[in-house]
């Protein structure tokens, strides 16, 4: 990962300290002609779009641009379903009266803060910090009715799976208090908690506050922290057994509480639930596999509802030990966007990718106070947003920005009122009568 950043405007000039490392490939020598630092500039300018005609996912999505802010609102920081308790009560708790379902979860929670530790290493842990690099991608776009062959129906494949660099630093304080910056392709997208509201801000909107209570990023449950991973865990129950990646893994499920769901949930937005699967090998006791989905539904008074249904998968791997604490290095997330409701013509699927590593890792830092997780000043409550007519989540949703899912031919023409801005914090879905 680069840290410094070359002088774009004079070759012998000082080097800038990134607040966001970037990944070495950005810096690469192309056939020994292009300099490095052009590299860099090229790779901070978002908006130079390839011009190329041929059918790609950037022209589905309307352009590369769109393609990227459509990533990075779904992938880029999704939020775990429920909040997760910082107080300093035992992880190992009892197992005794209790369901037979209820008792092995716990048994197995136990068996995996032993194996990422012990719970005195866990304990010792004040706060983190971690830093790494990411890939991501759209992998396959697919709309309409009727099946692929039909000309009511579309699907594009991305063959060629370069998918966009970048790179992200993480600190936490506890599970209620943490920051996030990730950079991909010139866009920076930034989330935090301060332990009162969770908040999010992207380049193309304001800053706004997830609805209901804050909840931790997801990316601390992909091997980044094992304590709150066991007390998510420590409510669950154990639903089974199932190989994954030649891993015989015990399979914990945790649903979201009504009371949560509710607060998450608003009047034109409904969370239908959210809930969250872990794979625990059976021969490490290490998490495998995080797994959890999210349904949406979009009320309206004169259409059919609209649901959003989000699927996510992160494969865990290279776990290493930091300070007595096994981490998991590196992953990769498959992720599964539907549509669905209000006619099978609007109907429509995204899957995309990401391939994280985790470059580093440290625990207990220095001058890490509560000042470093204060939301932006511009930050927008939800009794704000409601007084809008339009806003933009995890993807763009104004007038003069090109919406996800555009399809230019006229028999996949969907209007922007069956199109919405989703993303995993639910923070904002709006949907506009406006076609495209």
């Amino acid at each position: 990962m680069k840290k410094l950043c070359p002088n774009l405007d004079r070759e012998d000039g000082l080097e800038t300290v990134l607040e966001v490392p970037i990944p070495e490939e950005t810096l690469t020598h192309k056939s020994g002609t292009t300099k490095a630092w052009h590299n860099m500039k090229n790779w901070m300018k978002p908006h130079a779009e390839s011009r190329s005609n041929s059918t790609s996912m950037a022209a589905v999505f309307g352009g590369k641009n769109t393609e990227i802010q459509l990533l990075l609102g779904v992938v880029g920081a999704p939020l775990i379903p429920s909040p997760i308790a910082s107080d300093n009560q035992p992880i190992t708790r009892s197992i005794k009266d209790q369901h037979i379902e209820v008792s092995m979860a716990k048994y197995i929670v136990k068996q995996y803060v032993a194996a990422v530790g012990g719970e005195r290493a866990l304990n010792c842990v004040d706060s983190m910090y971690a830093m790494g690099q990411v890939k991501m991608a759209t992998t396959e776009f697919s709309a309409g009715e009727g099946n692929v062959n039909s000309k009511k129906a579309m699907k594009v494949k991305n063959l060629q799976m370069k998918g966009e660099m970048g790179g992200f630093v993480v600190w936490q304080k506890r599970p209620e208090l943490w920051c996030l910056e990730l950079v991909v392709s010139g866009y920076k997208i930034s989330a935090g908690s301060d332990g009162k509201v969770a908040w999010r801000q992207t380049p193309w909107h304001h800053s706004h506050a997830s609805r209901g209570p804050p909840r931790p990023l997801r990316r601390f449950l992909q091997g980044l922290d094992p304590r709150s991973t066991a007390n998510l865990f420590g409510n669950s129950i154990c639903i089974g057994e199932k190989t994954v990646n030649n891993e015989d893994c015990f399979i914990l499920k945790v649903e979201s509480e009504t009371s949560t769901l509710r607060a998450r949930s608003n009047s034109n937005v409904e969370i239908v639930r959210h809930t969250v699967w872990g794979y625990f090998s059976q021969r490490t006791g290490l998490l495998v596999k995080l797994e959890d989905s999210h349904l949406l539904k979009l009320k309206s008074h004169e259409h059919e509802s609209i649901y959003w249904e989000t699927n996510m998968e992160s494969l865990l791997q290279d776990y290493r030990s930091v300070d007595g604490i096994q981490i998991a290095h590196g992953g990769k997330t498959w992720v599964s966007l539907f549509r669905f409701g209000g006619g099978p013509e609007t109907h429509s699927r995204t899957l995309m990718e990401e391939v994280w590593q985790v470059e580093e890792v440290d625990f207990n830092i220095k001058g890490l106070s509560i000042d470093c997780f204060l939301p932006p000043s511009d930050l927008k409550r939800e009794e704000d947003n409601e007084e809008e007519a339009e806003c933009g989540g995890g993807v763009v949703a104004s007038n003069n920005a090109k919406l996800p899912y555009k399809i230019r031919s006229a028999s996949f023409r969907i209007s922007a009122s069956k199109v919405a801005a989703v993303n995993l914090d639910d923070s904002c879905t709006s949907e506009s009568d406006e076609d495209l």
